[in-house]
């Protein structure tokens, strides 16, 4: 990540000042932070929402998916940030209220999902913390790198996908690894495995 301003911004101020085709850009602590995804990192959200286009196609699902989801959070200290998940899906109704504006929404999308990279204590502590408090559903933490830390992942460290469900304002977690089949409320018949989206990082021909 790289920061590009110094003045404290707040997140209208950030979107009136997004760096529009200049690349990925989040808000943090009032500052506008550009996110440089690698190529397996953008493969992984690539396949997540072509597999996620297929179900809401297939069952007729009332959701959008994309990968240019901004999303207005507050921080427990109160501040404003501006989050873009690597994926993220949200009721259509709420995207087509006002389809004239830009991808920014500052209600609770139904599904956020973020990949794992060196920062990765921001998705393990500080956006689960800010989805959780905006009331985002579900929230996806795809660790296809085995990068967090051996409390998180155990010993020995293994590749896994947490799938954290808001139940009562709170998130319930499960982790999923290999074979095993991820459960979600959002997408119940999706047929994915942590195996499929580590195989999509193209990480295994290096």
């Amino acid at each position: 990540m790289s920061t590009t301003t110094l003045k404290k911004l707040t997140f209208i101020e950030f979107l009136e000042q997004y760096p529009d085709g200049e690349g990925i850009f989040e808000l943090v602590d009032g500052e506008i932070v550009q996110v440089e995804p690698t190529r397996a990192h953008k493969n992984v959200a690539r396949y997540l929402v072509r597999c996620m286009d297929r179900e809401i196609e297939r069952l007729g699902l009332d959701y959008i998916v994309d990968k240019d989801i901004v999303i207005r959070t507050v921080k427990a200290s109160g501040k404003e940030q501006g989050r873009n998940p690597d994926v993220g899906v949200v009721l259509s109704s709420v995207w087509n209220n006002n389809v004239s504006a830009y991808g920014a929404v500052t209600e609770p999308i139904q599904l956020a999902v973020e990949v794992v990279s060196t920062n990765w204590e921001d998705d393990y502590i500080d956006k689960l913390d800010e989805y959780q408090r905006l009331g985002i559903a579900e929230y996806w933490i795809i660790d296809y790198l085995a990068i967090a830390s051996r409390t998180i992942l155990g010993s020995p460290k293994f590749p896994t996908v947490f799938v954290h469900q808001l139940v009562d304002s709170k998130y319930q977690t499960q982790a999923f690894k290999g074979a095993d089949r991820i459960i979600s409320l959002t997408f119940p018949e999706i047929n994915l495995t942590t195996e499929q989206i580590v195989a999509a990082s193209q990480m295994s021909k290096l």
